[in-house]
């Protein structure tokens, strides 16, 4: 195996991990809690099963799961209602270290919930995903309450996309494989090995993640994995196969955009960790042409570039966890 291949040594399928109670007698032996959290905007279609289904399967009948909460950016749907009836812990965004500011955004709700659980491990799972299932958990947290070498661990699937013709058996993860795969061949070819880098499924243990700065747009998947390989290594990483995930697809516009804020927050890294020599001030905002008749118009659309500091940088974090200063001196 070459040394860039290392990744694919710590690449499982989730029934490797599909004894939950054999999980569950690990979890006891580590010690640990583990918190589940689901990021939202406007998902009333989705939520309520998916938290019926992990709260049922992995709370009730197996005391895997400690705490289930949903992060909310301010819908404008019966998101936060439904949420509430099916017994998750109901949160807004902004209403979270309110200090801090608000920003719009998935990574922000991640950033926030880092504040707002209490679990020593922390499970993130998108709250669009049709065929649910308490593999989207389990399969995530095994590699964790295996290995304590592991840090992160990232989902991958099949991706169907949604036509007018139906499903298609694959054409999912368009901007990992047109952006994201050919950049980290490029410059990291270890995380090339990740199958779905961009998946918005993934858990990670406290001490790992309170490290990291968060992109609160975007860029967060990316940001990840790029900090998470130059301040802990490839070694850290993992990733489990979930085989199959049916969610809603992004028109050709969307993606589009968020490959403008995933490559924004590339460069970023790159500069950051001097990867790329010199990097000319980028432009802010992306460019999408709009026809009006037989003429075209310049739409602009600004994609933030805002970046959250690692939690374990804010002295309220470190008075509620009970962390040390990492600028204190020794």
């Amino acid at each position: 195996m070459s040394a860039h291949d290392s990744l694919l040594a710590r690449t499982w399928h989730h029934s490797r991990f599909a004894d939950l109670d054999a999980l569950v007698a690990r979890k006891r032996e580590r010690g640990v809690k583990i918190s589940l959290a689901f990021p939202t905007l406007n998902e009333e279609a989705t939520i309520g099963k998916e938290i019926l289904v992990m709260r049922t399967e992995l709370m009730e009948r197996r005391a895997l799961v400690d705490e289930i909460a949903v992060i909310d950016s301010g819908s404008k749907d019966g998101t936060r209602k439904i949420a509430e009836r099916y017994g998750a812990r109901v949160l807004e965004s902004r209403s979270i270290l309110p200090k801090r500011g608000f920003h719009k955004g998935k990574g922000e709700n991640l950033w926030k919930s880092l504040y707002a659980l209490e679990g020593d491990l922390v499970v993130w799972v998108d709250a669009d995903i049709e065929n649910i299932s308490p593999k989207f958990v389990y399969g995530l947290v095994g590699p964790l309450l295996e290995d304590p070498k592991i840090g992160y661990v990232k989902a991958f699937y099949e991706r169907p996309l949604r036509s007018e013709a139906g499903l298609q058996a694959s054409g999912g993860g368009r901007v990992t494989e047109i952006l994201v795969r050919p950049l980290f061949s490029l410059f990291y070819p270890e995380l090339a090995r990740f199958v779905q880098p961009l998946s918005g499924e993934y858990a990670g243990r406290r001490e790992l993640l309170e490290c990291l700065p968060f992109s609160v747009g975007y860029g967060v998947e990316l940001g990840h994995l790029v900090d998470i390989y130059h301040r802990f290594g490839i070694g850290a990483m993992a990733q489990v196969d979930l085989d199959l995930r049916i969610h809603r697809n992004q028109g050709v516009e969307a993606l589009g955009r968020m490959a403008f804020g995933i490559l924004e927050t590339f460069m970023t890294r790159a500069r950051r960790y001097g990867d790329v020599e010199a990097l000319r001030e980028l432009e802010r905002a992306h460019v999408a042409l709009r026809t009006d008749g037989e003429r075209h118009r310049v739409e602009l659309t600004g994609i933030p570039s805002i970046e959250r500091p690692p939690m374990i940088e804010l002295p309220e974090y470190r008075a509620k966890f009970g962390r040390p200063d990492p600028g204190a001196p020794l």
